[in-house]
């Protein structure tokens, strides 16, 4: 199972401990893990996210984690996400985690994803007390659910920057957000896992979630013909 984690900012960070825990002990799954993200991890992350060392944060995840789960082969690339290289990085039958933050790298690598025959794209994101996970799968050149621009055109038409494009001034200026939602998204990204890929049940390919109301809503995302 050759499976990418994309970002390991306060989603990915929590999100890959739980993917590692799960792969490396499982009887009857052998995965492979590329971890991917260009950002440095600095003493504010603590707040939210999960790591020991300082560093490239692909590459630090990288370190600790192969040399806690051995049963699985890890790989890191310290690099953001852009329109010159994910040809090079999403490929056919890869099942990615999606974790970052931005619209426009999310639709980057959705458009990545719908020239491939063959993928899985679980995405995750959040702001202070809510947020949302999507499912995406291809099989055999046909969508089973709807990309992940279908019903969000905040994503289709992302105003905002790539990583790479801002400043320093705008990179420290971070959204708000907050240990226990991030927990929240990392954990239905696993349950959207097991129930897609590991189960194939596609009825439901979003999920909203609130923290305050300590409710998820799942919905049915019908594919455009």
């Amino acid at each position: 199972m050759n499976v990418v984690i994309i970002g390991l900012g306060g989603i990915g960070s929590n999100l890959v401990r739980r993917l590692c825990r799960f792969f490396n002990y499982s009887k009857d799954i052998k995965a492979t893990m590329t971890l991917i993200d260009g950002d440095l991890y600095e003493p504010k992350n603590y707040e939210r996210q999960e790591f020991i060392n300082m560093g490239n944060k692909a590459e630090v995840q990288c370190r600790e984690l192969s040399r806690r789960f051995d049963n699985i082969q890890m790989q890191s690339v310290a690099t953001y996400i852009n329109e010159k290289n994910v040809n090079e990085i999403i490929n056919e039958d890869q099942i990615i985690f999606l974790c970052v933050d931005n619209h426009k790298t999310r639709r980057i690598i959705n458009e990545r994803c719908k020239s491939l025959k063959n993928v899985t794209l679980i995405s995750g994101g959040n702001e202070l007390i809510d947020g949302n996970v999507q499912i995406y799968v291809r099989k055999e050149g046909k969508n089973l659910t709807p990309d992940i621009c279908a019903y969000h055109p905040e994503i289709t038409n992302a105003q905002d920057k790539l990583p790479e494009e801002m400043s320093c001034e705008e990179l420290s200026q971070s959204v708000p957000q907050m240990y226990f939602t991030n927990v929240t998204v990392a954990t239905f990204m696993c349950l959207a896992f097991r129930n897609a890929v590991l189960n194939g049940r596609l009825l439901k390919s979003e999920v909203y979630l609130d923290i305050d109301e300590m409710a998820a809503d799942s919905k049915i995302r019908i594919v455009e013909q």
